[in-house]
């Protein structure tokens, strides 16, 4: 394969919201460049970025994907991104390693609400960004209302540098506001013909062309001037104002595309090549050896630098880790240091990625993207270069999950394997997590939403031949109690030799809320040995462990000792466990126990139209509204909320706003169940353990 230099390399990374046709554009450019031989199709599962069975069933990106194409002497990477919510940690790693974000908005609904987060990450990167506005051959496909929803959310700025030629169904071009040309396209939309601007877009064009340079001027001194006195920019100095204006985030050109239809394609390749900076005038930040930010890396350097933005776990590939080159070069059978875990890792064949298909090269060069196979040592987000390096890349922040779900192995025996296929898969997806839930026992699977654990659950099968049965997860209610009291509890037992005694007296107390548990130790004069006192206490914890009302542990209670007396002969450490366990469910009968849930901080995103319904929404669940904030012509909706009434909201969500709202919560606190409320959880959890009331009582 031929090599390029960092000068001859673009990386951008296609983004956007669900459905607006960022994998169908990868799939255009490759077509339109030669790197396949026929159009790929989303809905026929043909694109090259989409390859696993998983996204090819969904219609759905659903991990970030690369792909290669030549243009004009020019490597351009594509990084193919998912648009949903739950995989969004996806798209940020791949602007980390991209020197611009195009991002896709579909012509038919403007801005969304992962256009907006897409955007706002963007920022954060210091990414220059391409508007391509895709889908423009749909019905109420409108340049003008998703120009208006785009420069609403993020400014003037926002500028087209092209004007559609024909409109809807009847889209066939597109007007090149800097060079003021028509760009029509014939057949397969891979023969562009160049002429003069249809006579019914002169105005409209030469007024937009105005707008742009206006633009450009504004964001450099030296061509302000000159724009004050010529009236106008020259074609040469508006292409390097544009370029110079897009690279420092002054300037978000918008071009004109329908991909399905392979529309606009090769003016899009144009404006990358054109206005995109290449990997030389992008530098990576780094950190200092306290993980303080430092100077960028220099991209010029000779020593061999590299990025890990993404690792796959596959099941007879191994472990394969993907790079960006920022310095010097990868080579095959080489070592370098993994300045991360500082471990030196041995680089088998290299290789660069054509969406599934690897192919090998002798060396991957400084600005170029590439993998390796078989790195023992080697995650997402760590830093490779010489040993003796004392500074890293900037570190990934991965999402924290927001919803669990229990987990079950549908064969006796898999455990195990589980859990190694949920490692494996972790180290490709860090922001899955899973463990054992100490309150309830369960194994909880914890990520993004209820999407992205039912495509993790299909991973564990597919890749590692392991099946789950795949549950709500157990709340973890606790009990508490609202009243002071006293308690007694006397164990005493005679069956001939040495009986049992155990005789024990208690005060118990609510404590304010997250204060757990307190023993207090009050006894004096000897009524109780000192050395059983610590098993009355273990007999306190065991009941409590256990709860009074449904199972739930007991907490925010203090007890008090004060009083008991003990047999010289019978008395034992398990008598006085036992008289501490009668103690406990004597003072609970009358201690007032209520049954406490935990209570999720929320925070809903979605278009501003929704904000009503969704308020109406968060309120039947029992939800506390903290504030509204509008952001762009998107609302933030805080709220407090059960977590019981939060399971299942991903799925309404998504119904009541068709995919446009996004949502994120943590645990907050507990707080008492509704009167009403606490039979419902008493008897369920009893249910559960299939127990009777009877049972229960004894």
């Amino acid at each position: 394969m031929k090599v390029y230099d960092a000068q001859h390399i673009r990386n951008v990374a296609l983004v956007g919201h669900s459905g607006s046709g960022k994998t169908q554009l990868a799939s255009a450019i490759l077509f339109d460049t030669d790197a396949v031989n026929r159009l790929g199709h989303v809905d026929d599962g043909t694109t090259v970025t989409d390859f696993d069975e998983e996204e090819i069933a969904r219609k759905h990106t659903l991990s970030a994907s690369t792909a290669y194409a030549e243009w004009k002497t020019t490597k351009i990477n594509l990084i193919d991104t998912p648009g949903m919510a739950n995989f969004f940690s996806d798209a940020c790693a791949a602007m980390r390693v991209a020197d611009a974000a195009v991002v896709v908005v579909d012509a038919v609904h403007g801005s969304e609400v992962i256009t907006e987060k897409v955007w706002t990450a963007a920022a954060e990167l210091d990414l220059p960004c391409l508007v391509a506005l895709n889908r423009l051959d749909r019905e109420r496909g409108s340049l003008e209302r998703s120009l208006e929803s785009l420069q609403a959310g993020f400014g003037r700025t926002v500028v087209p540098i092209q004007l559609p030629i024909g409109a809807e169904h009847d889209f066939r071009g597109v007007v090149d506001l800097v060079a003021m040309k028509a760009v029509t396209f014939d057949g397969d939309g891979r023969t562009a013909t160049v002429g003069e601007v249809p006579a019914e877009l002169a105005d409209e064009a030469g007024a937009a062309r105005e707008a742009l340079i206006e633009l450009v001027a504004e964001a450099d001194d030296s061509l302000m001037e000159q724009f004050f006195e010529a009236g106008t920019l020259t074609q040469e100095e508006l292409e390097a104002g544009l370029r110079t204006a897009t690279a420092g985030r002054h300037v978000f050109p918008v071009v004109c595309t329908s991909a399905t239809s392979n529309l606009g394609i090769q003016p899009l390749l144009d404006a990358i090549l054109n206005y995109v900076p290449s990997p030389e005038q992008r530098a990576l930040p780094i950190v200092d050896g306290e993980g303080a930010p430092a100077s960028s890396h220099d991209p010029a350097q000779a020593t061999s630098t590299a990025m890990v933005w993404k690792t796959i776990a596959d099941p007879f590939a191994g472990r394969i880790t993907m790079f960006r080159v920022a310095s010097g070069s990868l080579k095959a059978d080489s070592v370098i240091h993994n300045v991360s875990t500082d471990v030196d890792e041995r680089l088998g064949s290299v290789a660069v990625m054509q969406g599934k298909t690897q192919e090998t090269v002798a060396e991957i060069m400084a600005g170029d993207l590439g993998t390796v196979a078989k790195l023992k040592d080697t995650r997402t987000g760590n830093t490779l270069a010489a040993k003796g390096t004392t500074w890293r890349f900037a570190p990934f922040q991965f999402t924290e999950p927001v919803l669990s779900y229990a987990i079950e192995p549908k064969s006796r025996g898999d455990e195990e394997k589980i859990s190694t296929a949920l490692q494996r898969l972790g180290e490709e997806d860090p922001t899955i997590r899973y463990a054992r839930d100490p309150r309830t026992g369960q194994l909880l699977l914890s990520g993004q939403g209820q999407l992205h654990i039912e495509v993790t659950v299909a991973k564990l099968k597919r890749r590692f031949g392991v099946e789950v049965n795949l549950k709500l997860p157990r709340i973890p209610y606790r009990e508490t109690i609202r009243a002071a009291t006293e308690a007694h509890g006397l164990h005493k037992k005679q069956t001939g030799g040495h009986g049992q005694f155990g005789d024990c007296k208690i005060k118990v107390k609510p404590l304010d809320r997250g204060e757990d548990f307190q023993f207090i130790d009050e006894i004096f004069g000897g009524s109780i040995p000192r050395g059983f006192i610590p098993a009355i206490e273990k007999g306190i914890q065991d009941a409590r462990t256990s709860g009074f009302l449904a199972g739930y542990p007991m907490v925010d209670f203090a007890v008090t000792l004060y009083d008991g007396s003990f047999h010289p002969v019978d008395s034992n450490e398990m008598s006085f466990r036992m008289a501490g366990r009668l103690a406990f469910r004597d003072a609970m009968s009358r201690a007032k126990p209520t049954i406490l849930e935990p209570v999720m901080s929320v925070e809903v995103y979605a278009p501003s139209d929704f904000a009503g319904d969704l308020m109406g929404d968060l309120n039947s669940r029992r939800g506390r509204i903290g504030g509204m904030e509008t952001r762009g012509t998107s609302t933030a909706i805080k709220a407090q909320v059960p977590m019981a009434e939060m399971l299942t909201y991903e799925q309404q969500l998504t119904s009541s706003t068709g995919g446009r709202g996004s949502y994120h919560m943590e645990f907050s606190h507990y707080e008492e169940v509704p009167a009403h409320l606490q039979g419902k959880v008493i008897a369920e959890a009893k249910a559960e353990r299939g127990e009777t009331d009877d049972e229960q009582a004894g």
